[in-house]
Formats: structure tokens, sequence, C-alpha cells
């Protein structure tokens, strides 16, 4: 079925944090307007549930619209999910280092940052990017449509490449494995700790917390990051993302298409099954 560009770019608007406050509210208004717009004769056979809508329409622009979204919850679904099922993991979304914020961070043994591109997407910001994120991570990786790997391998070797065939949304191959970098800047991870967690290192290294105040703490803390061996600042800066809250609501089995909203909303388990029974209503127009 041939789909016009405006009713796929429609349908996008599903997946966003605004609807999911909608959806947990009973308030299924958005929905409706698009199934009275585009999809009446899909509904009318069916007694169907939002749930059984939302899955359809999930599968229609993951064959015909490739949009960020759909993107960002593939490469977690077949890539870090599996990694963050079989390790000590932790996972987040849209992560801030200094000026730029990146899809996708994972911190387990070492700290990974994935930046994705897609078809659609320049790169003109991309060398301010990287220069940010190899001041806290040991390993980043552009993720990739594989029509332009010849303008992304230009990129230093360093920088882990995995291609995607925009044909097939599933189909994500690691073309260039990331090298490994340890020299993190310990102003950077200052900027991206809480103060209970900058805190928690300082009293982990020095073995007690210093004489300070609330004006002064964020001063004096910095101070004695700097004293800390960047190899062991290292690890307790990992230590310390794999403790802070994100996201446990995550399953490679389970409304997988959610994933990425549940990663970006910070969703327990609660409050994804609230999320999921809501859409077990059944569908009323």
């Amino acid at each position: 079925m041939k789909y016009q560009i405006d009713q796929l770019r429609d349908y996008s608007s599903l997946f966003s944090r605004g609807e999911v406050l909608s959806w947990l509210k009973m308030d299924f208004a958005s929905i409706n307007f698009k199934i009275e717009r585009y999809d009446g004769k899909w509904l009318n056979p069916h007694n169907s549930t939002y749930l059984d809508y939302l899955k359809y329409i999930y599968s229609v622009l993951a064959d015909n619209y490739q949009n960020e979204y759909i993107f960002k919850n593939e490469f977690l679904n077949s890539w870090l999910i599996k990694e963050l099922g079989e390790t000590n993991s932790q996972i987040f979304s849209e992560f801030r280092v200094g000026n730029s914020i990146a899809d996708l961070a994972m911190f387990n043994g070492c700290s990974k940052i994935f930046e994705i591109k897609t078809e659609l997407d320049s790169d003109s910001r991309l060398t301010l990017q990287l220069q940010n994120y190899e001041k806290a991570f040991n390993q980043i990786f552009l993720v990739i449509p594989k029509s332009k790997l010849n303008i992304y391998e230009k990129q230093e070797a360093s920088i882990g490449l995995i291609t995607y065939d925009r044909t097939s949304v599933n189909t994500f191959s690691l073309h260039r494995n990331a090298q490994a970098n340890f020299e993190i800047e310990p102003s950077t991870i200052m900027s991206i700790l809480h103060t209970n967690e900058y805190k928690s290192i300082i009293k982990n290294y020095h073995g007690k917390l210093p004489q300070m105040t609330s004006f002064n703490q964020y001063k004096v803390c910095s101070e004695l990051i700097f004293e800390i061996p960047i190899n062991q600042l290292n690890k307790l800066f990992i230590d310390a993302m794999k403790k802070r809250n994100s996201s446990n609501a995550l399953s490679s089995r389970y409304y997988k298409e959610f994933n990425q909203l549940f990663l970006a909303l910070k969703m327990n388990r609660d409050l994804k099954n609230k999320m999921i029974e809501s859409l077990k209503t059944t569908i009323q127009i």
C-alpha cells in the first residue's frame, strides 16, 4: 500500500512524550482522529484496542517512514537491549555532554555513546559533538545509513561505525569498531555528575568529604576530582552512572514498539504497566 508523506508524518506524531501522557489519562482523542482520518477500513473488521492500532501504525512506519524514533527504537531493540540483558548495564536516552546531546549512552564495563544519523540528518555539527563526547566516553559509535558510509568513513579511525540498510530497518552491522579512549576530562565529568554523585565519588576516593557549604561545594569538589588519577576517575564515573535511575521497563520481547518512549520518559515497570493497560481499552469512536 502507498502512503502519502504527510500521512506518515501524522502517524509518527503518535510516538511522542505528549501522547504517552494523554494515554495515561485515558485520553485517546489523537489516536481516534488518526483512525477516523485514515483507517476506518482497518477498524471495521476488528474489535481492536488502541494497543493493536499503535502496533499496526508502528509496522507501517517501520516499512515506509524510518524516522528518528523508529531508528532509535529498532537500534535499541536489536543491539543495546541484548547487551543490557547480558551485563550489569545502564542505558540513557538523550544524554547531555557539554553542549551536545547524544542519542543513546550505555555504561557497563566501559562508557559508550551512540550518535544516530538518518538519511535526512546533516553532519554539520558532528565535529563539535565528537569533541564533546570524547571528553567523557571511552567509545564513540556513529549509527549511519549504509548509503552514506563514504562520508562518515572520513571520521577519525577511533570512531566506531555501525551501518544500517534503509531498506530493512532491522539490519544493523558493525562496520568499524570504536577504539577505546580512557583520557577523559575531569571538568566534563563534573558537568555531567549530579551533586550526590560527585560527592559520593569524592568520599569513595578520598575517604571523606571536606568541609564545604552549598555555595562552594561544586568548586571544592571539582578541585578534588582533578586529584583522582584518570583511570580511577573513569571507573568511578561509570559506577556512578550505573547507579543513576533510568528506565527498568525495557524488554526485548514485549511491547518493544515503545521501548524508546519508556527510556526517554524514564518509566519504571509500574508506569509502563499502567500505560499498557490503558492502551488495552477497546477503540471507541
